[in-house]
């Protein structure tokens, strides 16, 4: 999947399209760091075992919190919540909580050839992505629309070398949630995890979360 299918897919997913566009722009003028990486589209997704999802098509596993669900395919909430049926048709996998209708999705691309990483692009990446989020929804609400950015945070993700994690939080038609991203990079993948926490039992989705993200692990390529 190319990282503009990715990004557009998705309200809100342009967080990370101009950046990352313009970083590849960037890399392939310089010399390959790795063989050419193909998905294998032939292998199921994964499954679920237990409370975990194992990956098969993207090598990664992660525990379903308590109350929470697990599932290949999207939740139809989502697409109530303004994000595209075409970008969701393309995430391997869904956390939700059926109830408060918080969610994470997780997708997984395998990097370009010239692409190189280290901590520090991980963050800058994240940190200016958090411009596009803030556009759009000024955009979306009024120029005087008030959000509350979070501090960006590198994040431990088992197996994964560089990632780093930021939110915004608003409050729309009364509603208060929080929007999150994580962008990280483990040989050959670039992960994406955007999460969404709404209002309704925020305090227990935040832990859910937390729990979800410890339990993340990438299991390397196959």
């Amino acid at each position: 999947m190319r990282i503009s299918d990715w990004v557009w897919g998705f309200r809100r997913r342009l967080i990370f399209f101009s950046l990352i566009l313009l970083f590849s722009l960037i890399a392939s003028c310089a010399l390959p760091v790795r063989e050419a990486y193909r998905v294998d589209q032939s292998l199921p997704i994964g499954s679920l075992q237990g409370d975990s999802f194992v990956g098969e098509r993207f090598p990664f596993t992660i525990k379903i919190p308590p109350g929470w669900q697990g599932a290949t395919r999207y939740p139809e909430f989502l697409v109530e919540q303004g994000y595209g049926v075409d970008g969701l048709k393309e995430t391997p996998f869904f956390l939700f909580n059926p109830r408060t209708k918080s969610s994470i999705q997780i997708d997984l691309s395998p990097a370009g050839r010239t692409a190189r990483f280290n901590q520090e692009m991980i963050e800058s990446l994240t940190r200016t992505g958090a411009g596009g989020l803030v556009a759009e929804l000024r955009q979306e609400h009024g120029k005087d629309f008030p959000i509350q950015l979070n501090k960006l945070m590198p994040i431990q993700l088992k197996g994964v070398p560089y990632a780093a994690r930021m939110s915004a939080e608003f409050t729309v038609n009364g509603k208060w949630q929080e929007q999150g991203w994580i962008y990280a990079f483990a040989e050959p993948f670039q992960v994406f995890i955007l999460y969404l926490i709404t209002g309704e039992n925020r305090s227990a989705d935040k832990i859910a979360l937390e729990q979800a993200l410890s339990s993340f692990e990438y299991l390397g390529p196959r």
